[in-house]
């Protein structure tokens, strides 16, 4: 959806903490023990404790929570590296897309970090149109 993300896959939760803390990020979790944490529990760090087993509903939940824009920066941000998109030229991408995909594309977006190319084609398509439904619920 375009928002700045970043999963946090070490075991240290102080660890996990004190960076949302420092990056001002809200920390996901299905951990009731982080909600009791002082810092949560004194509302110095928002946390939101995440009911649902199934990601739909996750998304659901977050979305309302936050009152997200779920049209917010669609084909913004690297799904890899979490870092902004830069757009580019066909003849820029010409050897590094599959062949069908240089003739039918004509929009490309690139990661400056990790190099990775994107292009509105069917995945990006059917993506957006289950976003789209989170906006109709």
């Amino acid at each position: 959806m375009g928002y700045d993300t970043l999963f946090f896959r070490g075991s240290d939760d102080g660890q996990m903490v004190a960076t949302a803390l420092a990056e001002g990020r809200v920390i996901l979790t299905r951990d009731t023990r982080i909600m009791k944490r002082g810092v949560v529990a004194r509302g110095q760090l928002k946390a939101i404790l995440i009911r649902s087993d199934e990601p739909e509903q996750q998304i659901r939940q977050v979305v309302a929570t936050l009152n997200l824009d779920i049209q917010f920066q669609q084909f913004a941000i690297c799904l890899e590296c979490n870092q902004p998109l830069e757009e580019r030229t066909k003849e820029q991408v010409e050897n590094r897309v599959p062949p069908y995909v240089f003739k039918t594309q004509h929009q490309y977006m690139e990661c400056p970090t990790c190099r990775r190319i994107y292009w509105k084609g069917t995945h990006w398509q059917a993506m957006t149109r289950r976003l789209e439904q989170f906006g109709k619920d």
